[in-house]
Order: structure tokens, then C-alpha cells, then sequence
């Protein structure tokens, strides 16, 4: 396992340790399931693609309903 070390200023330091307090998670998990969220999305482009296909296909998914 790999550690990354971040620096902050103290005013993000705080914002970030209420967020975590409030869902009772230590700040070092908080950034990791934070982390974690932020690359388990899909990529912009394929989102994009997704969308455009989705469109497109509109008409067709709703006779194949």
C-alpha cells in the first residue's frame, strides 16, 4: 500500500475534520472513502458517450419495453 502525503491550510484542515466528525469517521478515512467515490466514477468521455447512445436509442428502448 502506497501513502500520499497532502498538504492543506488549516481552514480546509478544520472544514475537513467537522465532515468527518459528523459522520463519525476519522479525517484519514474520510479522504480515503472520499478518494475512493472519486475514482469509482466513470470516466467524463464515456459518460458522455453513455448519454449520447442512450439519446439517440431513446425511441428504440421504449418499443423494446
Amino acid at each position: 500500500m502506497a501513502t500520499i502525503t497532502v498538504e492543506i491550510d488549516d481552514s480546509k484542515a478544520t472544514i475537513l475534520k467537522e465532515k468527518a466528525k459528523k459522520l463519525g469517521l476519522e479525517p484519514e478515512q474520510f479522504v480515503l472513502a472520499t478518494i475512493e467515490d472519486l475514482l469509482g466514477q466513470p470516466e467524463v468521455d464515456f459518460r458522455a458517450a453513455m448519454e449520447r447512445v442512450l439519446s439517440k436509442n431513446k425511441v428504440l428502448y421504449e418499443r423494446l419495453a
